[in-house]
């Protein structure tokens, strides 16, 4: 089913809205799923933007934490860590350190995006110089070279887009193995077999009580025990581009949704703890960098690659049984999250657009151009403000309200 994309709401007096508000510490937000759990009002309007800094080339999202926001960006052959303020744009704390930039089919700059928790700020560089700070980036309080530990023979081709993930007292690395080091000393505790580099984050998730850690390798889709890093399952997920970027996708317990991009598909497996299934597999849905979010059960992404290929669609696909609900052309290739049952999507151009998720269609209730260049990274939504950068390092804060 095709469908449309006209706004359809008045535009009213700005005010300032959200209830209850939230922060976005990592990638893919508070509970790991590209979710806000702020409420957007039925007559919300897209202000023009608070203020906008410029933070270098990159494709780091935007993590929020304690009224700071934190990014990542190259110039000049260095990368720096930022902690601006929420309310005004002005830089709080920065960390700058010699890193490449990398650009191979896009402007390059890092690709991971900072980890914020319990006082503490987590990076990886493009070319893998793991950083644990103190929040105000002032301190460094260990780091190691991942290319060093890790043992491989060279930066992977896509550079180190993975993002740091905590999981209880440690902090999780990807690099060709998945690496937790203790969150306090940086002690490394385990590290999983070695595969092909992720460029993908991976998930934390439980069976019955017992925590699992899935994560899309190059080589395909892996299941690891989360005590010891053992694999306890293997499916193979390859794409002709040897690229798999995005971060499995929990629907349900036990429950396990991937999807890539170069026309590769997706795929739904169930593991029980012990044994890993793959339930069906198909070319409904191929997300090339960003993930889609699920609201109410059904999954809303952009299916399709962005440089290469077929026209790219915005899908709304039933996770269950693999079949699409709508899809339609236009908008080119973008990134989405979810808020309430909202979806906020932000097209490559710098569109941003705010509607309904709905199984009938996407019909947009607020639509503002806020950016320019090319916008891949997803935008985040912390205490009713939208911030959202492109690949040169514009960032903006941009104010819903209603």
């Amino acid at each position: 089913m095709k469908s449309h994309f006209p706004v359809s709401a008045a535009l009213f007096l700005a005010s300032t809205i959200y209830t209850p508000a939230a922060d976005w510490p990592n990638w893919m937000g508070p509970d790991r799923n590209g979710l806000s759990r702020e409420i957007i009002p039925d007559n919300v309007t897209i202000n023009a933007p608070e203020w906008k800094a410029e933070v270098g080339i990159g494709f780091s999202s935007i993590s929020f934490a304690n009224g700071s926001v934190y990014t990542m960006g190259h110039r000049d052959g260095k990368e720096t860590v930022w902690k601006l303020s929420a309310e005004s744009g002005e830089v709080e704390g920065q960390y700058t350190y010699t890193a490449e930039l990398m650009p191979n089919l896009h402007e390059g700059g890092p690709g991971s995006t900072p980890t914020v928790a319990d006082g503490r700020v987590y990076t990886i560089s493009k070319d893998g110089l793991f950083h644990v700070f103190d929040e105000d980036l002032s301190e460094v309080i260990f780091k190691k070279d991942v290319m060093e530990v890790s043992g491989l023979n060279k930066v992977p081709e896509w550079g180190f887009s993975a993002s740091p993930v905590i999981m209880g007292e440690l902090v999780l690395v990807e690099a060709g193995a998945t690496f937790a080091f203790d969150l306090k000393t940086g002690e490394e505790r385990w590290r999983s077999e070695a595969y092909r580099p992720a460029y993908g984050t991976p998930h934390v998730f439980s069976v019955a009580g017992r925590q699992f850690i899935a994560v899309l390798k190059t080589d395909g889709l892996v299941i690891l025990d989360a005590e010891t890093g053992k694999t306890l399952g293997f499916s193979i997920w390859r794409t002709s581009f040897q690229t798999n970027s995005t971060t499995p996708l929990e629907i349900s317990e036990g429950r396990i949704f991937i999807s890539t991009g170069y026309d590769q598909g997706c795929a739904l497996f169930s593991f029980d703890g012990q044994t890993l299934i793959k339930l069906y597999e198909n070319k409904n849905m191929c997300n090339h960098m960003g993930n889609s979010v699920m609201i109410d059960g059904l999954l809303y992404g952009f299916d399709g690659t962005a440089h290469r290929g077929r026209p790219v669609e915005f899908t709304c696909l039933d996770p269950s049984s693999g079949e699409k609900r709508w899809h339609f052309e236009g908008m080119k290739y973008g990134s989405v999250i979810g808020a309430g049952k909202d979806l906020i999507v932000l097209t490559e151009e710098g569109v941003l657009s705010i509607g309904r998720a709905s199984e009938q269609e996407y019909r947009a209730r607020a639509v503002n151009p806020i950016l320019g260049g090319r916008c891949w990274t997803p935008p985040v939504l912390a205490n009713g403000v939208l911030y959202a950068r492109n690949a040169m390092g514009n960032l903006v804060a941009v104010r819903l309200a209603n």
